[in-house]
């Protein structure tokens, strides 16, 4: 599984200590925007995650936790650029 951090929301800029503490805890819960009523549990463990993707404008929140994640998950980064 690749979990993908901020495509919705700019988690890394905005929501860093939300994001830490739930890699940390092992799980997140995710609401489909399509079927509000439907809440999803995935399981953040580093057996069942195969990458992490972040997508920020910001990495600056994140710098320090990235060794963190890198003994952890394969990571990739991609920053977004918009006018």
């Amino acid at each position: 599984m690749i979990i993908n951090v901020g495509t919705r929301t700019d988690i890394v800029w905005h929501y860093r200590d939300w994001l830490m503490n739930r890699f940390r805890e092992g799980y997140a819960y995710a609401r489909n925007p399509l079927f509000p009523h439907k809440i999803l549990r995935y399981n953040l463990s580093p057996d069942k995650v195969d990458a992490v993707l972040f997508c920020s404008k910001n990495y600056a929140p994140l710098l320090a936790d990235l060794p963190y994640f890198g003994a952890r998950y394969r990571i990739d980064c991609q920053y977004t650029i918009t006018a």
